[in-house]
């Protein structure tokens, strides 16, 4: 594509597909900015910075990830008809997917504060914009001025009949049974998210390595755009702390440090750790080199902070490659013990309480109809959801006092959780429940989001919910010293900060179902990735056969209070009987029972209900308006047409029958408007059925209301006239008829 502006472009192709990637056409303003293509999906992604005014002890980055409807040609479903608001639930969860091994490639200590932002502003449909997205944040940021140790790239891998397959379209996304969205660099995998159908350990390690290579042309192409339209890039050199006053500060904490470090208690440990903090910040404070300069003791505090949190990483992590020995006195395999209850909750579907060491998560399931099914607008146009999996995190877990609310973490905790369980629901056409299980975390000391797993997998259990098999996951630890990387099993918070991965995996005993891992070092050879996956299984089995021990099997029956199950199948063409104009008579019939009731086209009914008896009434009314007569059997209807021949009668639902005028009454009848009128109701028994045609008698009812019963034969449909006895009725009615007429006119002469 031609463009008058001052473009410099890069084309490259990742397994036969086109990537574009320039800059220079849109946000010139910003400090770095790319266009990013394959297909018909564009990406715009900007990078920009701003100046600290004063120190912070974090990255101040912020990463934001929309969808523009108009990408797809769609106007948005709110009630404004705009991007407004919170992003939905996909823009945060790709927002992390891109903040997280974007993150790490900063220098420590840079003072700024960093905004990247991806705007998807073209959808095809086919190419999902994710990793578009973070191969773009990474673009962007090499062509900035900020220092960035890059670049990255993301790619999805999918895997179809076996075959492995980058990037796939969204219709073979439906086809995979792997779907893992990664970032590398050219050293190694830096971060991966994803989800598979029971993928053995090794599939996933082989996938991965794959997928490193086949991603090395994106590389390249941001290297080549980079010399062709990269800005200088700034000079910054982190703040470096003098030797004597790193030296003073250990001295003054490292005894302390390290027996408060082999607390295993996480709030003890927590308390002995802050009074080492507050014994230095006392004496720095004491200093009379200090006390008259705020600036010098501010800096000096600040440092002293730096110091602590090094010290305290580096004995943690000495104590593991020396003795073995954890925080906590476990050695690198061993998981935590487990503690479990199910079924606690008296008014809930289902519930489990699961606790790993200090980590612990009440987890409830709920069942509702397809009503309750979560339904969102999308590019791809509306969505609907029938398994929900909400993580939450209050602030209770962790002994702190902060406002509860929902935050990307939390999103992110919840979605990786429900990955890791979708693959064992039932189909919905055997178990038609919608299915919310929530997770509240009690207590926090690392691996939260997998304690909610374990916890979910009861939860659905106890709820009844007939899952394939039980789900457990575990989080990975590593310490990397040298040439040494040492894997934890079941890792602790402290562990999980001061170490250098966490490697989270779910699954079943027979394979993977989902798995997240971030890494803070440059990048982790395979074999150190297959060794934690390995001893991740290990503990996996282990912890499923505590499971087990607790309960085996999903419970055989529903909660009582759970809603009650059934469908029913009527005939389509009464489908609009059932709903009534307006929907009147399905209101009526929710409004009177409180059940939910889904109507298929095709006639399927499935009715939800709050309990049994409801349940009995709501398909009682439904089949109502699908009944059929039977014969023999007497039937109070209306007559809605009256004919020379008889009267047509409903005597149900849509059901109407002929009562032929011989069989109006016991005496002969002249005329049909003599015995029957339009609104009338009438008494009549069910004669003959043939097909959709119904022959009815009231001459029966009548017989049998004065003791005769009612003799098939008395009411037989009357055998047709023969052509002969036809002629001979005609001409003797063609006779009486001229007789009639000339004697009327000689009567009136």
């Amino acid at each position: 594509m031609d463009s008058i502006f001052d473009v410099k472009r890069v084309v490259t192709q990742v397994m036969g597909n086109d990537v574009i990637i320039e800059t220079g056409r849109l946000a010139n303003q910003a400090d770095g900015a790319v266009w990013i293509q394959c297909g018909g999906t564009v990406v715009l992604v900007t990078a920009c910075f701003a100046p600290l005014e004063r120190e912070t002890d974090f990255f101040p980055l912020t990463v934001e990830y929309s969808e523009k409807m108009y990408a797809a040609g769609r106007i948005p479903g709110s009630f404004f008809r705009r991007e407004i608001g919170r992003p939905s639930e996909r823009e945060t969860l790709i927002s992390r997917l891109i903040d997280r091994p974007v993150r790490p490639m900063f220098p420590k200590g840079f003072p700024a504060e960093v905004q990247v932002l991806a705007n998807v502003i073209s959808a095809d449909q086919i190419n999902d914009p994710d990793t578009l997205a973070l191969t773009g944040a990474s673009a962007a940021l090499m062509l900035s001025s900020m220092p960035f140790n890059g670049p990255i790239a993301g790619a999805r891998i999918g895997r179809i009949n076996g075959e492995l397959v980058l990037n796939p379209t969204t219709k073979q996304q439906e086809e995979s049974d792997l779907n893992l969205v990664f970032a590398a660099s050219r050293e190694a995998v830096v971060m991966v998210e994803g989800e598979a159908r029971f993928a053995l350990e090794q599939d996933i390690i082989e996938a991965l390595d794959w997928g490193k290579q086949a991603i090395i042309p994106l590389l390249d192409a941001q290297e080549e755009l980079a010399r062709l339209a990269a800005k200088e890039k700034i000079v910054f050199s982190p703040v470096e702390i003098a030797p004597e006053f790193e030296q003073k500060i250990s001295g003054m904490a490292r005894e302390d440090l390290e027996k408060a470090l082999v607390i295993p208690e996480k709030m003890d440990r927590r308390q002995a750790r802050d009074a080492v903090r507050d014994k230095v910040m006392a004496a720095l404070q004491a200093d009379p080199a200090l006390t008259e300069d705020p600036v010098a003791l501010e800096t000096a505090q600040s440092q002293a902070g730096e110091i602590l949190a090094a010290l305290e990483k580096s004995i943690v992590r000495q104590r593991i490659v020396r003795e073995g020995v954890r925080i906590d006195g476990r050695d690198t395999r061993t998981v935590r013990p487990i503690k479990i209850e199910v079924g606690l909750l008296p008014r809930t579907h289902g519930s489990a309480l699961f606790a790993r060491g200090e980590t612990k998560s009440l987890v409830v399931t709920t069942l509702g109809s397809s009503t309750d099914e979560q339904r969102m607008d999308s590019l791809l146009g509306d969505v609907s959801k029938r398994f929900m999996l909400h993580y939450n995190f209050p602030p209770y877990s962790v002994g702190e006092v902060r406002m509860p609310r929902v935050s990307r973490r939390e999103i992110g905790h919840g979605a990786l959780a429900e990955k890791a369980l979708n693959p064992i629901l039932p189909d919905a056409d055997k178990f038609p429940f919608t299915l919310r299980v929530v997770a509240e975390t009690m207590e926090s000391n690392g691996s939260s989001s997998m304690a909610a797993i374990c916890g979910g997998t009861l939860s659905l259990m106890d709820a009844g919910v007939p899952i394939q098999a039980p789900v457990a996951g575990v989080a990975m630890g590593l310490i990397k010293e040298g040439d040494e990387f040492i894997v934890l099993t079941d890792i602790l918070g402290d562990e999980d900060a001061l170490g250098d991965m966490d490697f989270k995996i779910a699954g079943t005993s027979e394979g993977v179902t989902a798995v997240q891992m971030d890494i803070k070092i440059s990048g982790i050879p395979t074999e150190v990735m297959a060794r934690a996956m390995q001893q991740a299984k290990e503990a996996r089995l282990h912890i499923l056969n505590e499971m087990h021990k607790v309960l085996e099997q999903p419970r055989e029956e529903l909660s009582s209070y759970a809603p009650q199950h059934a469908e029913v199948s009527v005939n389509p063409d009464i489908i609009r009987l059932i709903i009534g104009p307006g929907g009147k008579n399905i209101k009526a019939i929710t409004s009177a029972t409180g059940a939910s009731i889904d109507i298929d086209d095709s006639g399927k009914i499935s009715i939800f209900a709050p309990d049994t008896e409801s349940m009995e009434r709501a398909k009682e009314m439904v089949l109502y308006y699908d009944q059929h007569a039977e014969l023999g059997k007497n039937y109070r209807g209306k007559v809605v047409k009256v004919m020379e021949i008889g009267a047509i009668v409903e005597i149900l639902p849509n059901v109407e029958t002929l009562v032929h005028i011989s069989q109006l009454d016991t005496e002969r009848v002249a005329k049909t408007e003599n015995v029957a009128a339009v609104g009338d109701e009438m008494e009549v028994k069910v004669i003959e059925i043939n097909g959709d045609r119904i022959r009815a008698s009231r001459k029966a009812v009548l017989l049998e209301a004065d003791g005769i019963p009612w003799n098939p034969a008395d009411t037989a449909r009357p055998a047709p006239r023969s052509d002969k006895a036809e002629r001979s009725g005609n001409r003797e009615r063609g006779e009486r008829g001229g007789r009639e007429k000339g004697r009327g006119s000689r009567e009136r002469n």
